[in-house]
């Protein structure tokens, strides 16, 4: 039974699927909003929301954390620089999701994950 348990399983074996949803929020970081499913952006979303709450800290160890995650430094200033000052009066729900209808091949619905 699945009773209290944190994550979707997305289909994916741990690795694979941490390594979709740390592509998915870099994405969402580059560009400001991306095109996903929406099992996918309900995840993606909870890893993003923390990964800003950490930004908002701009610290030492909150810079190594967040190179741990993505292994880009150039994302991590870029997300430094902007997202502090972007988000400072915001206790939390830094992102939004828009459901957008259903893809044609397999009618999976889809849904637009963006920043605020």
């Amino acid at each position: 039974m699945r009773h209290r348990k944190g994550n979707r399983k997305l289909g994916r074996p741990t690795d694979q699927r941490l390594a979709m949803l740390r592509d998915i929020v870099r994405g969402l970081f580059k560009a400001g909003k991306i095109n996903v499913t929406l099992p996918r952006a309900k995840e993606a979303r909870k890893l993003a929301e923390k990964l800003i709450a950490v930004s908002k800290k701009n610290n030492l160890q909150a810079r190594r954390k967040m190179e741990s995650f993505f292994g880009e430094r150039k994302i991590v200033t870029e997300v430094f620089k902007t997202f502090p000052e972007r988000f400072e009066g915001r206790a939390g729900g830094y992102t939004k999701i828009i459901k957008t209808g259903f893809r044609k091949g397999d009618a999976a619905q889809m849904a637009i994950l963006e920043l605020l």
